[in-house]
């Protein structure tokens, strides 16, 4: 593959990169030799990597169309990643359009073609952040230019939270994330769990050893512990493609696979 293509002049293309590595897995062109190797040395490990990524991607796209046919109408994505197909603002617009999406970011390359992008989009915005302090991000001034902090929000958090290594500072930054939102506001997460191989998970770090991002997978008991200060909506705390699936979409054959717990929180 070519890697002679267009790319912001910050970006490190050595360095392999945790949002690239995302986007190869889901078969997209924006990633590099370095990110398609590890890419490569996790799918040794976890065949099922390029499933998780997909089942991933399309348990948010359920979780928030839900959410705006329920009538949430502002949505922020942090750590939103590289925007493939199928990402929060395509899908929202076609429920709502007149929605108010923000996308925050702290990496390069993810800031740079989310902006690209979303340039000539309506009511869509891409601002810098700290995915580790997702809580700070009610505090922005960019985003609350955009965002009215009085009426319901819908915060994504996919793929965020077990970068946090502290689960007791995971647990009080969703808090403190809770405490900014209004009444109906939502958290839509996804979090990687070892459960259903704890031996992979030396395996799993020394791949992703040479990125510059490192997470920690959680039991689904600390996970439960982070996101406790919202309620979670039916089926709870459950695997990626087991939360209200499609009844037209293929089943997948061992959920638990996937290695990704996910839900939706409410916030009263």
């Amino acid at each position: 593959m070519d890697d002679e293509r267009w790319s912001p002049a910050e970006v490190d293309l050595v360095t392999p990169n945790t949002a690239r590595i995302y986007d190869y897995l889901l078969g997209g062109k924006d990633n590099y030799a370095a990110d398609r190797e590890v890419a490569e040395q996790l799918l040794a490990v976890i065949p099922e990597a390029r499933i998780a990524a997909r089942e991933n991607q399309a348990f948010v796209g359920r979780a928030v169309r839900h959410l705006a046919r329920e009538g949430v109408r502002q949505f922020i994505d942090i750590g939103c990643k590289l925007p493939a197909r199928g990402n929060v603002h395509e899908v929202v617009v076609e429920v709502a359009p007149a929605s108010t999406v923000v996308f925050a970011d702290g990496d390069p390359v993810v800031l740079a073609h989310a902006r690209a992008l979303l340039a000539r989009t309506a009511r869509a915005a891409v601002v810098q952040c700290d995915p580790k302090s997702p809580e700070a991000v009610t505090g922005d001034p960019q985003v609350r230019a955009l965002i009215d902090f009085e009426q319901p929000v819908a915060v994504v958090l996919d793929r965020v939270l077990h970068f946090l290594d502290d689960t007791a500072e995971a647990a009080a930054a969703v808090r403190r994330l809770h405490a900014a939102l209004a009444p109906g506001s939502h958290l839509v997460f996804t979090h990687i769990t070892q459960d259903p191989e704890p031996e992979s998970g030396s395996d799993v770090g020394k791949v992703f050893k040479p990125t510059a991002g490192h997470f920690w997978g959680r039991s689904r008991a600390e996970i439960e512990e982070i996101v406790g200060s919202f309620d979670l909506l039916e089926p709870g705390l459950t695997y990626t493609s087991l939360w209200r699936p499609d009844l037209s979409a293929s089943r997948v054959a061992h959920p638990e696979r996937t290695f990704t717990l996910a839900g939706v929180g409410h916030r009263p």
